[in-house]
């Protein structure tokens, strides 16, 4: 039996181990995944153990995607993200670290994929400047979108920016980046908009201007509890593409499975599994 699983701490809220599990069971897969929530501390020796017991691959979430980077060889995007969440052990010698990878923006890059949504040479709009923004940001960029990030913030947009830009040396145009008071001027001129932060997930506000939102917008908002967000509800009010998060999660899960088991992941009953416990 092949064992995958997942490391974060707290990990009890975890969607991942019924959309695995049930990819599992639609190909016939002698497998399982399971959670671990090692202490903090313990994340070194939690990677170790796990390659002792011949566990064949792991997610990495919440608090140890940055940290999991030192542990692993990350591939080119894994390092440029600056975290990972996905570590391969099948290509690891005796005593080598796993591979580490960032699915997270295959997830993005996905997720508008299954929706019909080109990415290059569009306008794009991140909304947010922490981790999920990080790794939207990347996978806009490297898709061949122009790229604003707009931040309560400003300083941490700026330096977000100023990251995809040094280190994604093909972009045509350099990434901009601000605060929040222009963000209905940047939203109405733009193709793609992403709310990659928690507004949205306990009460129900939107991070963007109603009146910014336009039919020819293509809008993901990362928030999938609750699915249906009011930026979502707005912005397909004004007859925009939408995109929720789950779908997000799907694919940077779909791609995790992809990467371990050299399959074409069974998509359908992982978004059924998935869609069932939301």
């Amino acid at each position: 039996m092949d064992v995958f699983g997942l490391l974060g701490n707290p990990v009890g809220h975890s969607l991942s181990p019924p959309m695995h599990e049930a990819a599992y069971d639609e190909l016939g897969l002698d497998a399982r995944y399971v959670t671990f929530e090692p202490d903090p501390d313990d994340l070194g020796a939690a990677i170790e153990g796990a390659r002792a017991l011949g566990i064949a691959g792991l997610n990495v979430t919440i608090p140890f995607k940055e940290a999991a980077l030192d542990r692993v060889e990350p591939d080119d995007l894994a390092a440029r993200i600056g975290a990972v969440n996905t570590l391969d052990f099948s290509d690891a010698g005796p005593g080598d670290p796993p591979t580490g990878h960032n699915t997270d923006a295959a997830g993005v890059r996905r997720a508008f994929a299954h929706h019909d949504v080109r990415l290059a040479d569009r306008h794009a709009v991140v909304v947010g400047a922490g981790g999920a923004a990080r790794a939207t940001a990347f996978a806009l960029a490297d898709a061949g979108a122009t790229l604003h990030v707009a931040n309560r913030t400003a300083d941490r947009a700026e330096a977000l920016a100023a990251d995809v830009g040094r280190a994604t040396p093909s972009a045509s145009t350099a990434p901009t980046a601000g605060g929040l008071d222009d963000l209905d001027d940047r939203v109405a001129a733009a193709d793609v908009v992403v709310n990659a932060t928690s507004v949205g997930m306990e009460e129900d506000r939107s991070p963007i201007p109603a009146d910014a939102l336009h039919a020819n917008l293509a809008v993901l908002d990362a928030v999938y509890r609750p699915l249906d967000t009011r930026l979502l509800r707005e912005a397909r009010e004004r007859g925009a593409t939408t995109v929720d998060g789950a779908w997000m999660l799907l694919y940077q899960g779909v791609e995790a499975f992809e990467r371990w088991t050299g399959l074409d992941a069974p998509v359908d009953a992982m978004n059924a599994a998935l869609r069932a416990r939301l």
